[in-house]
């Protein structure tokens, strides 16, 4: 995805040790979906004082498309407004889609500041290793047996969306997490998309595979992520949540925006 912009110069930052003035780092804005369930919000937070932590010294703040509070037009007007010249949106999202192809780079796009649009998420091994390891507190054995292989897979529970791309991207992270566990994963969707949970639930139990656990492809609790864990036969794992890993890929993802637009505004 081309980073959304505008020619806006860079605002000095702390005088380093010789008197110099050190360029700030444009500020990291992670942009949240929104959700009206408590838990998503005090999730992000919890992700976003993780990501501060790993990172001193780099201003970070929260934006959301809908629903909470700040939206992100709004955190981008109050930087604007305190003199931040440039930033870099990082969607708290697993695959492309709408939000990510059209409201995130729109609502960038009607800022003054100097923004950049960040990947998503996913797919990334950062999120498979989170989701192993929500799946073993969940009770997913660490060294299961070929019995257990056998007759044992996992359901990627996901959002869904329209776009194909988004499917894409989630069969991507379905396949990085079958590779890891050495069982079948199949992704399954609770809107938009095909197939739902219980269909693929059903669709495992044909084919003999019982012990069946659901992955929660969420970023954090909600709606979707409580009605798709309900519909497991055995276990069901949390929402990705605050994971030092998801700390660490949301920095990961702002690194490459600035490296890519960096080389490219090099190349020019």
């Amino acid at each position: 995805m081309r980073p959304v912009s505008t020619p806006l110069a860079g605002r000095p930052g702390p005088v380093g040790p010789h008197g110099r003035r050190r360029p700030e780092p444009p500020a990291l804005v992670l942009v949240g979906h929104g959700s009206r369930d408590p838990r998503a919000l005090a999730t992000v937070r919890e992700l976003l004082a993780r990501v501060s932590g790993l990172r001193p010294g780099l201003p970070v703040h929260l934006g959301h498309i809908e629903l909470n509070e700040p939206l992100l037009v709004d955190t981008l007007a109050a930087l604007d407004a305190r003199g931040t010249t440039d930033a870099v949106l990082v969607p708290l999202l697993l695959g492309r889609g709408h939000h990510v192809k059209h409201d995130i780079p729109g609502m960038a796009a009607g800022a003054r500041l100097h923004t950049r649009v960040a990947a998503p998420l996913g797919p990334h091994p950062l999120l498979v290793d989170t989701l192993h390891t929500r799946l073993v507190e969940a009770g997913w054995p660490t060294d299961p047996t070929s019995a257990e292989r056998r007759t044992s897979a996992v359901v990627l529970a996901a959002a869904g969306s329209r776009d194909p791309d988004n499917a894409s991207d989630t069969d991507r992270t379905a396949r990085l997490l079958a590779r890891r566990l050495g069982v079948p994963v199949v992704p399954a969707y609770a809107s938009a998309a095909a197939p739902t949970v219980e269909s693929a639930l059903h669709d495992l139990a044909a084919r003999g595979r019982h012990r069946v656990a659901v992955a929660s492809y969420f970023t954090a609790p909600g709606r979707f992520a409580t009605q798709c864990a309900a519909h497991a036969p055995w276990l069901a794992s949390a929402p990705l949540g605050a994971h030092p890993a998801m700390a660490h890929l949301i920095l990961t993802r702002y690194d490459e925006t600035l490296a890519t637009t960096n080389d490219a505004s090099h190349a020019a």
